[in-house]
């Protein structure tokens, strides 16, 4: 028996224009609303998969590990650690997760991980008995970040993640030891090397969380890339190749920082070549297999 719900973390407020890339605000204003500061409202949503008596959290957002000047300049809304309060709703704290798979570890996706900011107290690793799962070349590229992404990661998150001796590093191509040869795991290099990509197989078809490949449902028309992503071109060509499997086997998208749309199905429209979502669902509760 497996299960999926989807589990909101702290929300943020970012500028439009760097969610959106090159596309001009003429076009991007038409998919969300922007507050004067040009700012748009993001997720910074995780998920749950219950299987064989396991909980398995895919990614845990940006949490509340901030001090109180960053959490303004990024945007954070809430001083609590929102994923916590979401785990306690679906009647689990943070040491009852087996599991935690980071897509990549960047602070707006693995900043969860750490306990909510307090003056003059050195961040602490929640979930105290989980397997951390992330992909090996992005570990590496964490550890030795580029100047332009530099800032993406949490260098103390790093070191306690190495030292909990619960980290393990999938190679690409390669299954996970723990989580088992019935989790797919896809790659991809377009925003930042090495993100990766649990696939997670349902009768109806699979479950696929994208990270920041696909952040949220605007992001599925081809061109739309976010000023973030480190190599565009590549993604592109990335999003293209996930979105033609999963329409061939109707597989839905569980979207991270999308506010409205938890998952969705996609097509495609065979004269333009557009891609679409469908089926929009605001949020998921108990998927089962």
């Amino acid at each position: 028996m497996r299960t999926i719900t989807t589990l909101e973390g702290n929300s943020q407020r970012l500028d439009g224009g760097a969610m959106f890339g090159n596309a001009p605000k003429a076009l991007w204003s038409r998919w969300v609303d922007a507050d004067e500061q040009n700012r748009i409202a993001l997720s910074c949503r995780a998920m749950l998969v219950q299987e064989d008596g396991r909980n398995i959290l895919v990614e845990t957002g940006i949490g509340a590990f901030f001090a109180p000047n960053l959490k303004s300049r990024y945007g954070v809304v809430e001083d609590r650690h929102v994923l916590i309060d979401s785990l306690a709703e679906v009647g689990l704290s943070d040491a009852d997760i087996d599991v935690v798979v980071l897509t990549h570890l960047h602070f707006d996706h693995a900043g969860g991980l750490l306990s909510a900011w307090q003056e003059g107290q050195p961040a602490q690793l929640l979930f105290p008995n989980a397997t951390f799962i992330t992909g090996l070349r992005h570990w590496q590229r964490a550890r030795r970040p580029h100047p332009r992404d530099q800032a993406s990661f949490i260098p103390e998150l790093l070191t306690l993640l190495e030292e909990s001796g619960r980290l393990e590093l999938v190679e690409d191509g390669k299954k996970s030891n723990t989580l088992g040869p019935d989790w797919r795991l896809r790659f991809s290099d377009g925003h930042t090397p090495g993100l990766m990509i649990p696939i997670i197989d349902m009768p109806d078809g699979p479950v696929v969380f994208p990270g920041d490949l696909i952040p949220g449902a605007p992001w599925v028309h081809l061109p739309i890339t976010m000023g973030y992503d480190r190599f565009p071109e590549t993604l592109i060509e990335e999003k293209e190749a996930l979105l033609d499997s999963l329409i061939a086997v109707n597989g839905r998208l569980v979207f991270t920082h999308d506010p409205d749309v938890a998952m969705a199905c996609v097509s495609r429209d065979a004269d333009s070549g557009r891609y679409t979502v469908s089926n929009p669902q605001p949020r998921v509760r108990g998927l089962a297999n």
